[in-house]
């Protein structure tokens, strides 16, 4: 198969069937220095146009790297530049399949120049329509600010390479040594990656997620529902530890689209369905569960830099798509180590503001403990949360109940102790007590977690909440 084939192909593979038109095919570049003018550029390296998945425009644009090892020139960045403009004026998504040796040398200036429209392109259409890429080959230098600046991003397991500056060129490394480079690397490292996979692979999330996501900021994204409103999850408990199983159950026919799926794996977020509309999840998570139930990893019920940072981008997102936002909360502090202290105040201001500065419909249900200013940070009803929701097992307070006696009594037996952990506990940390506070509006059985929270996003439904006058926050 040719690699000219292969952008394609890649784009044939990735819409409904015979629904792509091409746009600009004639465009080659204009360039002449260092015997370009000799050069055959067929569509200048990026083929691009329009068509639909599952019935939904979207536009594409892909590399092709057999013509100057698809490098951005003038004429190629124009053409992606003109599909975002289309996009703007149209509103719907734009998706860049990513194969190119990087800027075209030859072009300098103007292709430097490229670059930055496209930025700048990428910049108005930001929080506007979803912008989505996937690297299938070489992506590196300042075309990795594209993936970097849209809102998910996919790379291709084995082949994909996604870099501002290359392995060897790290001081004290080498790419035998960590290859910075790689899908493995950039999925669990930099937060940038939201799935890897083969080809096929890979398109299939990009038209999954296409498919649940609102095609700009002005539609509501809903669909059929065809699950029980009523469904009743009677393992729902069993699966608190692994939340990704957990909103899997809760939503509409068990579908559960995660996004970062390799990094900060103590945080889980991504797309559920409830009663047809889509719902932006963010969850706590102590442990992983393999596809034989058995547990493959374990976290601490801890809040971590990178998992609030994750949640944080996450609830972003879904407040400039007017995405209603779920929470499912399970914290106890904050992760403690020498290299969380440096970041942790930051990364969980970030998660505080992000949640208090959303508008839209937002529940939490607290699924285990909840203590300190870390659940206060999860989407508490302090910072906003329209509708709290508790299981009768939750634990709401300050601090776990025997550290708090044992402040409380410093110095005293542990008979004393002992007897003030347990009053502690039934007058501060007992979900009751935070429900008669007003902290808490309904203690729901876990199997009916369902039911409770579809009929909490269908009361705020029409949710129309100001704030103050300003250009933007700057958390």
């Amino acid at each position: 198969m040719s690699t000219t084939s292969q952008a394609r192909q890649r784009i044939n593979a990735l819409l409904d069937e015979n629904s792509f038109v091409e746009i600009g095919a004639l465009v080659t570049a204009r360039a002449t220095d260092f015997n370009l003018k000799q050069a055959d550029t067929p569509s200048d390296g990026v083929v691009t146009g329009y068509g639909v998945i599952e019935g939904n425009l979207v536009y594409v644009y892909s590399q092709d790297a057999s013509v100057l090892n698809g490098t951005v020139g003038e004429m190629h960045a124009k053409k992606i530049a003109n599909l975002y403009d289309l996009a703007l004026k149209t509103g719907a998504p734009v998706i860049g399949l990513l194969d190119s040796a990087g800027l075209r040398l030859q072009e300098a200036t103007d292709a430097l120049n490229g670059f930055g429209e496209i930025y700048m392109k990428q910049t108005l259409a930001s929080g506007v329509i979803p912008q989505i890429t996937a690297v299938f080959g070489s992506c590196g230098g300042g075309l990795a600010l594209i993936p970097g600046m849209t809102d998910f991003t996919f790379m291709e397991e084995k082949n994909a390479k996604l870099f501002v500056n290359s392995p060897n060129a790290l001081a004290g490394n080498e790419i035998s040594k960590c290859d910075t480079s790689s899908a493995a690397y950039q999925s669990e490292e930099t937060g940038l990656i939201d799935g890897i996979g083969d080809e096929a692979s890979i398109l299939a999330q990009i038209r999954q997620l296409v498919a649940i996501l609102p095609a700009n900021n002005a539609e509501i994204a809903v669909g059929d529902c065809t699950d029980d409103l009523n469904r009743v999850c009677a393992d729902l408990a069993d699966c608190a530890g692994d939340t990704a199983i957990a909103l899997s159950r809760i939503a509409d026919d068990g579908v559960f689209v995660e996004v970062k799926q390799n990094y900060a794996k103590d945080m889980v977020a991504g797309f559920i369905r409830l009663n047809g509309a889509t719902v932006g999840a963010v969850a706590n998570r102590t442990q992983v569960c393999g596809a034989d139930g058995e547990v493959t990893e374990k976290f601490e019920a801890a809040l971590s830099v990178n998992g609030a940072q994750k949640a944080a981008d996450f609830v972003n997102f879904c407040d400039a798509f007017d995405i209603p936002v779920l929470s499912l909360t399970n914290v106890t502090g904050y992760r403690s180590c020498k290299c969380c202290e440096s970041r942790i105040a930051k990364a969980a201001g970030r998660l505080t503001y992000a949640f208090a500065n959303a508008t839209v419909p937002k529940v939490n249900v607290i699924i285990g403990k909840a203590y300190g200013s870390a659940y206060v940070a999860m989407n508490s009803k302090a910072v906003g949360a329209d509708i709290t929701i508790a299981w009768p097992t939750a634990e709401i307070g300050m601090m776990d109940a025997g550290l708090a006696a044992k402040i409380i009594c410093d110095g005293q037996g542990s008979d004393a102790i002992d007897a003030c952990a347990k009053e502690y506990a039934a007058l501060q940390n007992n979900v009751t007590s935070a429900a008669r506070r007003g902290y808490v509006d309904q203690i729901v059985e876990p199997a009916d977690t369902r039911k409770y929270v579809i009929g909490a996003f269908e009361m705020l439904a029409a949710k129309c909440e100001g704030r103050p006058e300003r250009k933007h926050g700057t958390v």
